[in-house]
């Protein structure tokens, strides 16, 4: 059974088509990347996809509920989390509090209990706390855990970003370019982490630049090119695929690949 399903998906800038006609579908414990040159279309399909902009056609899918165009919170409610290209880190908070700041909607009480530092309200903060430290365990930043995140190395963020995505338990996780700006280390960390959050049940959607990374860890891969869907299929048929190549190397490339095939 399909977690997500993505159905012709578009949406116009000033009347240019920026995704057009768009569909694939995620299953759990799936990882599925997007892929394609800048300015394909990928994070402005993620931002579809996540309730960021109102599609102009087309449908997502979540569980089997048409969610198109549903708000961010309401879709984070509903178990679908995401990064983002640019670090959405606090910086000067700690390792532990950027985690807890991801806890805000699953750990609910009244104002009232709040304000009076109710029994209630300390077994909420108790019960956010430890869960948060267990993340960043699963992250490998436990030891980080009291240190200011303005400290950690890029990779680390980029991690912790992840670790605060997962605060909301979601059941599929959009990465938008998790290895960006990372070294070679840093890289497979991402990769491990990757894997094993998939290996647990969690759908995977990715945005990846990394060619490496993205044949070694997806199940499929969406290949965008000028907004649309050119190619999709497991790694090897994909990279394979003359559109494929063209898209990245150049027409003359892929007719020399082509024909040496």
């Amino acid at each position: 059974m399909n977690l997500l399903e993505v159905k012709g998906l578009g949406i116009s800038f000033g009347g240019l088509k920026a995704v057009d006609d768009v569909s694939f579908a995620v299953k759990p414990g799936e990882i599925v990347s997007v892929i394609g040159p800048n300015g394909a279309g990928k994070t402005t399909l993620f931002n579809m996809i996540s309730g960021i902009y109102l599609p102009s056609r087309g449908s997502v899918t979540l569980k089997g509920q048409d969610v198109t165009g549903t708000a961010p919170h309401k879709l984070a409610e509903m178990g679908l989390s995401r990064t983002f290209q640019n670090l959405q880190v606090f910086q000067e908070m700690t390792v532990l509090e950027n985690v807890l700041a991801g806890y805000h909607l699953r750990v609910r009480g009244s104002i009232l209990a709040d304000l009076l530092s109710l029994p209630s309200m300390r077994r909420r903060a108790a019960t956010a706390r430890e869960g948060a430290q267990a993340l960043l365990t699963r992250v490998r930043l436990d030891k980080a855990a009291g240190q200011e995140a303005g400290s950690l190395s890029y990779g680390a963020l980029k991690r912790l970003e992840i670790a605060r995505a997962l605060a909301l338990n979601p059941s599929i996780l959009l990465l938008d370019e998790p290895a960006a700006g990372c070294n070679a280390v840093e890289t497979e960390e991402i990769d491990h982490l990757i894997a094993e959050l998939a290996a647990s049940g969690i759908a995977i959607l990715l945005v990846e630049h990394d060619m490496k990374l993205v044949m070694r860890i997806s199940n499929h891969i969406v290949v965008l090119d000028h907004g649309e869907k050119i190619a999709e299929g497991d790694p090897v048929t994909v990279s394979r695929n003359p559109q494929v190549i063209a898209a990245y190397l150049g027409a003359d490339h892929a007719e020399a690949t082509h024909a040496d095939s």
